[in-house]
């Protein structure tokens, strides 16, 4: 049934009521919201307000990004790289296929001692762990320890679910590709045999990880009949029960596992393998000197025109060496003290133009 259009009714504000009905009001309630009556502020910025503000950041940021990055500067850090893809590199005899296990040793030198505690880093580059697929390629609930998961893992994990008809633990891409190179390193003093390095595992996780995400199937029988019914993922040589020999630091709760599985955001990272604890505060952690570093060179990257690298690196209150924060700090206050200068000027030079025409009239 067609309306009719009356001219008359838009311009009253609609069609008349009906005799006995109810006329419908469409204006707003009266209230501070819907009339539009709150309070507000606003600033004025003027000369006496803005220059201040340029300056005062200036003088605060300048200094602040100073310390971040004297105290970067102050960091010892020192990269090998082993990638191997250097003809004359010892490990150069590893990027063959067929040469599994490989070992090679890589000889440096540290020119300054490492004080206080020293922390070992693996770093690979163009690996882009932050791929979608990748990211999501696990199953949390396997992780932490949940029987029905270990037997039935999450379809995320494809296709690394399952493997000879059997679930895969830990199932996912992220764990199907864990780093598995082992580092060790030796300081060459005057002796005639070097001296080992001591590296210590634990504790190069983070708490809530270790104790909180992560956690092994519960029963009290033996690890490996924990995983009964599982095999290992498809690159790993041996399956996760036996990750260690310690049973707090086997299974899903090995920590070089559980560093492995938080991905990074950038194809750039590095991931934390070894912490060297200081023994004594009368001696070095890392004296200077010639070192080796043995390498078991299992992981492979060079189908995909990636390198690894091992990093020594000591820290500071603000963490590791990154000098990028200190720059940026100073970067902002400079910038902002110099616009201060600029504006100051020009202020100056237009109320000086202004009361002379003022006189002048």
């Amino acid at each position: 049934m067609a309306m009719n259009y009356n001219a008359k009714d838009e311009v009253d504000g609609g069609p008349q009521c009906p005799p006995g009905g109810t006329a419908k009001n469409r204006r707003p309630d009266n209230t501070a919201f819907k009339q539009q009556r709150l309070p507000a502020w606003q600033p004025i910025l003027t000369a006496g307000t803005v220059l201040p503000t340029f300056f005062i950041i200036g003088l605060i940021f300048i200094p602040i990004g100073i310390g971040i990055f004297v105290t970067s500067n102050n960091i010892r850090e020192i990269e090998i790289d082993y990638t191997g893809t250097d003809p004359s590199s010892p490990c150069n005899k590893c990027l063959s296929p067929n040469a599994t296990p490989c070992y090679c040793t890589i000889n440096f030198t540290l020119e300054q001692s490492f004080e206080g505690n020293v922390f070992m880093y693996y770093g690979l580059s163009n690996f882009y762990q932050n791929h979608r697929r990748y990211v999501k390629s696990r199953d949390d609930s396997q992780l932490n320890g949940d029987s029905s998961a270990l037997l039935n893992p999450s379809k995320e994990c494809e296709p690394y679910r399952r493997n000879e008809d059997k679930p895969i633990a830990p199932c996912g891409a992220i764990a199907n590709s864990m780093f598995n190179d082992t580092l060790e390193l030796f300081l060459v003093g005057n002796e005639s045999y070097p001296t080992p390095i001591p590296l210590k595992k634990k504790g190069i996780a983070w708490w809530t990880d270790k104790n909180v995400k992560f956690r092994n199937p519960s029963g009290g029988e033996s690890l490996k009949e924990r995983f009964k019914g599982t095999t290992k993922p498809v690159n790993w040589v041996k399956p996760v029960y036996m990750l260690d020999s310690e049973p707090d630091n086997n299974g899903f709760i090995n920590e070089d596992f559980i560093v492995w599985m938080r991905t990074a955001a950038l194809p750039t990272f590095r991931k934390l393998y070894r912490l060297i604890e200081r023994k004594s505060d009368l001696h070095p952690t890392l004296p200077a000197g010639r070192y080796y570093l043995n390498i078991t060179y299992n992981y492979p990257v060079h189908s995909f025109d990636g390198r690894k690298r091992m990093i020594l690196s000591t820290i500071s209150w603000m963490g590791g060496k990154n000098p990028f924060l200190g720059i940026a700090y100073i970067a902002i206050g400079s910038i902002s003290f110099l616009l201060g200068v600029v504006l100051l000027v020009i202020n100056h030079k237009y109320r000086n133009s202004s009361n002379t025409a003022d006189i002048t009239i």
